[in-house]
């Protein structure tokens, strides 16, 4: 659940391996998550630093990222380091902005939308990558509404919003898996109200195309906290 985090407090140090990786470029500090994990960008790439024993293996991402390529718009990967220290994961930008840095009607519609489309465009058959509820510990799940590629965590700040108010991409894709739509849709429309505020869920689900489901709601919400 790193979409928890938030911005790096001002004076965080600076891993080496970043520095060195950024060159001449200036680092803009964009997300330090729960375990200890930082986000910068440099011009556009992104660089993503991992450091040994938090409990996060960019090696899944890399992974994920390999697979989907063509097929739904995510950062192409452009370096990927593993040591003793950490791991290093440096990507292209996607065009356009994070989801909460827009007006909140604009971003949750494109965040629906996006959605969406992710879940239309990457095929189950084929997907080595599993999301499914007994993977992650849990039991006793509704009936499958319909099983597609979920993100595996689709909070608001992981969807990319271009000029036009349109989603161009999705990011932080290392838990991305086979498992039920409403893994993704419990989850994505729970972090409107830590992002913009309540009363948006309603618009969430329209701009995906389908109506609650109060007992998959609470569910895969109950599974996601743990």
């Amino acid at each position: 659940m790193t979409s928890r985090g938030g911005p790096p407090p001002a004076g965080t140090p600076i891993p080496d391996r970043v520095r060195a990786a950024a060159g001449a470029r200036e680092l803009v500090p964009v997300w330090r998550n729960e375990l200890g994990g930082l986000t910068y960008r440099a011009g556009e790439r992104y660089l993503k630093w991992n450091p040994a024993g938090s409990g996060i293996d960019l090696d899944r991402e890399v992974d994920r990222l390999t697979w989907v390529g063509h097929r739904h718009p995510v950062p192409e990967i452009l370096d990927y380091v593993a040591d003793a220290e950490g791991q290093l994961l440096v990507t292209r930008a996607l065009p356009g902005v994070s989801a909460v840095e827009l007006e909140a009607r604009v971003a949750v519609r494109a965040i629906g939308e996006g959605l969406r489309a992710l879940h239309e465009h990457l095929p189950v058959v084929g997907c080595p990558f599993n999301w499914s509820v007994e993977s992650r510990g849990g039991a006793d799940a509704p009936e499958l509404d319909l099983l597609v590629v979920c993100h595996g965590d689709a909070c608001a700040p992981n969807t990319i919003v271009g000029a036009q108010g349109r989603w161009t991409g999705h990011v932080d894709l290392g838990s991305l898996g086979l498992a039920d739509r409403w893994a993704d849709l419990a989850v994505a429309s729970m972090s409107l109200e830590w992002n913009f505020g309540d009363g948006w869920e309603a618009e969430f689900f329209a701009a995906y195309g389908i109506d609650r489901d109060e007992d998959r709601i609470r569910f895969y919400r109950d599974l996601w906290r743990g």
